[in-house]
């Protein structure tokens, strides 16, 4: 499938994002085939990412193809790294390159704010995002567990601006 080259849209995921719903529903799509891949189960976590209190701190960088969300990203500054959650890419669409824009997007802000290292953690069990993410300049730095689990569930990779 040939697609337009997406455009990438970088915007405080405030109180009016319109494209919310739309925005949830490309995450639980994009993250479907990991529920029986993962433990913990992604559960609440695309709600809780766009929900009232999370908007106030972070942004959203959205991807469009022919005015199709096609992807999407969220921001926020953690200690001396622009942290990236929830890369969301349309599962038709995955391989495409749009999660690499996305990132280079990520790259282009944290370039604005003057942030030096982009930050990202990935669950253990995606050996293929490792993959992916490690093609893109990030190296894995820390292991580290959700709560109530004694085993590790994800990894966290750093990649310089």
């Amino acid at each position: 499938m040939v697609i337009d080259p997406p455009a990438i849209v970088i915007r405080p995921a405030v109180r009016d994002f319109s494209d919310r719903e739309r925005v949830r529903l490309l995450i639980l799509d994009a993250f479907a085939y990991m529920g029986p891949r993962i433990d913990p189960h992604i559960g609440r976590e695309a709600d809780a990412e766009i929900g009232p209190s999370e908007r106030r701190k972070r942004r959203a960088a959205l991807a469009y193809s022919g005015g199709d969300l096609v992807g999407c990203l969220f921001l926020h500054q953690k200690n001396d790294a622009l942290y990236i959650s929830k890369l969301a890419v349309s599962p038709t669409l995955q391989r495409a390159g749009i999660g690499r824009k996305l990132v280079e997007a990520a790259r282009g802000e944290a370039r604005l704010r003057g942030i030096g290292m982009l930050e990202l953690e990935t669950r253990i069990e995606l050996t293929e995002n490792h993959a992916a993410f490690a093609r893109m300049g990030f190296i894995k730095t820390a292991e580290t567990s959700h709560e109530g689990f004694d085993r590790t569930t994800s990894i966290v990779m750093r990649a310089p601006v």
